[in-house]
């Protein structure tokens, strides 16, 4: 971290967002989405966060109520917890329990249909209907690679027929509406905050329009930090700051967290 943003963060820390992803960041990537956890040392980050900035916020892709009850995200020593999912479109606050779900469209219900056909083909394919969004996961096909080259153009022409888009990630397809993206949802979240100082941890190619938005923010005089979460699938991208998985996102939110103590 720079010597800027830490100062920024100390002098002002009631308008300083710390907004992070789920999966990759705070919890491993497994096979079966389902079971994916946070991970110890990443959610005691959190905690500590919570109690040293204005506000901090999960921007994930997965329903808000598959996030928080897969993180555990509603315990009391996370409260003051926000989480934004659906890229956005769906709210959840710690403070009021509540949830803010957006009507369906009813375009994902033809997707919903269709994409069982698309992926008979290939054994082991897994649609994850996140009712908002569909993905199809490819990790534990017999060759995720070739599925996921396979099936990329048929599902993208299914959605783009629909006027939905289609999102990739590590080994995965998902198909969701149009209008929201991490980039707008982390403005959202600065503007709702007036946040003055800015860190986002993201590590797929969903993550990309967030750390886009990570640069016009600063561009616009918010003292901001990406930081990009490293895999094998995705060494790095577009992060100031490059760390080693769920691990070493956690360490650095940890150092993050010392030097505001």
């Amino acid at each position: 971290m720079t010597s800027e943003l830490l100062a920024a963060m100390k002098a002002d820390p009631r308008h300083c967002l710390v907004a992070t992803d789920f999966d990759g960041v705070l919890a491993p990537i497994v096979a079966d989405p389902q079971q994916a956890r946070i991970d110890p040392a990443a959610r005691e980050a959190l905690v500590r966060m919570i109690g040293l900035v204005g506000q901090v916020t999960v921007i994930t892709g997965r329903p808000t109520r598959t996030a928080v009850t897969l993180g555990g995200l509603d315990a009391p020593d996370l409260r003051g917890l926000r989480v934004m999912g659906q890229y956005g479109v769906e709210r959840w606050s710690s403070l009021t329990g509540q949830h803010d779900e957006p009507e369906i469209p009813a375009s994902l219900d033809v997707v919903r249909e269709r994409l069982p056909e698309l992926a008979a083909d290939w054994p082991g394919v897994v649609i994850e209907d996140k009712g908002r969004a569909l993905a199809v996961h490819t990790r534990t096909a017999s060759d995720p690679n070739g599925a996921l080259a396979a099936l990329t153009g048929p599902v993208t022409e299914l959605a783009t027929g629909l006027g939905l888009r289609t999102e990739p990630g590590k080994q995965v397809l998902e198909v969701r509406p149009t209008g929201m993206d991490k980039g707008r949802a982390l403005h959202e979240a600065v503007r709702d905050l007036g946040a003055r100082s800015v860190v986002y941890l993201g590590d797929d190619r969903g993550d990309l329009p967030a750390f886009e938005a990570v640069r016009e923010l600063r561009d616009q005089g918010v003292v901001s930090c990406g930081v990009w979460v490293a895999s094998e699938e995705h060494p790095a991208e577009l992060g100031d700051v490059v760390v080693d998985g769920p691990g070493g996102a956690a360490q650095w939110l940890h150092q993050l967290a010392d030097g505001l103590t």
